[in-house]
């Protein structure tokens, strides 16, 4: 299908001069050329996966047609940026080029798709997936690795822990430290395994596969770990970045204020320096795991006299873990708990601070008003483990809809055998293995050193869409019984549905897409 991966490219680069001839205020042209060059993207990098592969599995040619088929004729006729939005050529005044893409691609446009999605729900029940071997041995052994401890340790019991609202057990913490789970990016001279992007896909995908909880609690190490790798002072560095990497001190981000979402400029929680240590004042929101915990990377203002960004600090806020009885046991802070659909096992907290105290040396880098452009250096790298996230989160959704359409009869036979359930499940294996392998060049550009935030977005963006739509399908597939608490597939969905919010909302990821194509950052 090269020709029609060319005539796609063609088509957003027609886009994204379309784009760049619309005011900004447009959100939905902007937006939807960013989902455009998103789509191609995702092409692109199936295409390189098919390739890899010589040929050696045919399930894998069936899953690229499929993504060729579907998403050129979506882009030539209308490109889903949510539930009930779409981007159609005449939104950017794409009508030639949208001809174009269609004449260039009419043979595949006109065939009959419908025995590729047979087949494809055919070689699932067989138990034959699309391949996934990254051509590594160490990286598939690592894969290999985390997939067996998810089977052992987290799947039996991650939906019990979910309806008990119940933390991670600490032993399972624990097993994950010991696997090195925590310290995946961090060097290895502090005491990680120096080990890059891609692998701590792997691991987070793995992980978040049994549960999303246990995928997310590598994040909030893996945020730590790089603000102090990359802004800290070398005694920040020696200090917490080999506890971080063993796991005996579990961080969490605390950046997001009640009335603050993506605007982080105008965050107001202040700290200010005296009698040497730090006083922290105001009110943080959405924290995860902040009882559990033992570090918190803050945001605060501490240039009073500054706006925006300009006076905001990252500060290191060492504080006492808590427990059930006594969740905030630090003096100046208090907490409640946000009970929440899904995404638990962490949980959820409000944060008030009322004169607590840090070290003098918990400035990170030790310089004042650094603190957003420490924080942004990370979003790249949290974006791309939230795609591993989803793409974890896709595939059990995928593994429910399968195994409860394998099994479950109807009409006196397995739902699998009804076309429109098949259909459900090919598109659901199409829809996620465009999302890992975009999730995956995201990350190999990553670890070339690469500025990524395009690619980071893009694959944040298309990833967390296939983990809402997978377990959307998973759930039809289940019918009544999918929305009993009972079926894991209930948590599947309620997790899934967090994945399009944090890290940076859909929409604030298609800006970040649209604003930096169009000023020819790739």
């Amino acid at each position: 299908m090269p020709e029609c991966l060319d005539a796609a490219r063609h088509y957003r680069d027609a886009a994204r001069s379309a784009a760049a001839g619309i005011d900004p205020a447009n959100q939905r042209a902007h937006h939807g050329f960013a989902w455009i060059a998103t789509s191609v993207a995702a092409l692109e990098a199936v295409a390189v996966w098919e390739a890899a592969g010589g040929g050696a599995n045919p399930v894998d040619a069936l899953v690229a047609r499929l993504a060729f088929a579907e998403t050129i004729a979506q882009l030539a006729g209308g490109l889903p940026m949510g539930q009930n939005e779409l981007v159609r050529p005449a939104d950017l005044g794409l009508g030639t080029a949208a001809a174009q893409l269609v004449s260039a691609c009419a043979e595949l446009l006109e065939a009959d798709h419908a025995p590729t999605r047979a087949a494809l729900a055919e070689a699932l029940s067989a138990g034959h997936w699309p391949s996934e071997t990254l051509h590594d041995a160490e990286l598939d052994a690592i894969r290999d690795q985390f997939r067996k401890f998810t089977e052992a340790e987290v799947l039996p019991h991650a939906h019990k822990w979910h309806l008990a609202n119940d933390l991670i057990p600490d032993a399972t913490v624990q097993a994950m430290a010991d696997l090195g789970t925590f310290g995946v990016c961090i060097p290895e001279e502090y005491g990680g395994l120096g080990l890059g992007k891609l692998v701590m896909c792997l691991v987070t995908e793995e992980l978040s596969r049994g549960w999303i909880g246990a995928g997310s609690l590598g994040t909030r190490s893996e945020i730590a770990g790089e603000l102090i790798a990359m802004g800290g002072t070398a005694e920040q560095k020696t200090q917490w970045l080999p506890r971080i990497a063993s796991g005996e001190v579990l961080p969490t981000a605390v950046f997001t204020e009640p009335d603050v979402g993506s605007d982080l400029g105008s965050l107001q929680t202040r700290a200010r320096l005296e009698d040497g240590r730090w006083i922290i004042d105001g009110a943080k929101n959405w924290i995860t795991h902040a009882a559990r915990s033992d570090l918190m990377t803050l945001l605060a203002r501490t240039v009073s006299d500054a706006r925006g960004y300009a006076g905001l600090s990252m500060l290191l806020v060492p504080k006492p873990r808590g427990s059930e009885g006594d969740a905030f046991p630090a003096t100046g802070m208090t907490g409640s708990e946000i009970e929440v659909l899904g995404y638990r096992g962490m949980r959820e907290y409000a944060l008030q601070f009322d004169g607590m105290t840090a070290p003098a040396d918990a400035l990170l880098g030790g310089e004042e008003g650094q603190g957003f452009k420490q924080l942004m250096r990370t979003f790249e790298g949290a974006r791309i483990q939230t795609a591993a996230r989803a793409v974890g989160v896709a595939r059990r959704a995928l593994e429910l809809g399968l195994d409860y359409a394998v099994t479950r009869k109807q009409f006196g036979k397995a739902l699998v055998q009804f076309p429109r359930v098949a259909d459900k499940l090919a598109m659901s294996l199409t829809d996620l293995i465009m999302a890992r392998e975009l999730t995956y060049a995201a990350a190999r550009a990553k670890d070339l050193g690469k500025r990524c935030d395009i690619e980071a977005g893009m694959a944040k963006l298309l990833a967390a869409r296939a983990a809402w739509s997978n377990a959307d399908a998973a759930l039809q597939i289940h019918g009544g019984n999918g929305y009993a608490l009972e079926y894991e597939i209930s948590r599947v969905l309620c997790d899934a549905r967090i994945l399009n919010i944090f890290e940076g909302a859909a929409e604030i990821q298609a800006q970040v897409i649209a604003k930096g194509l169009l000023e020819g950052r790739n």
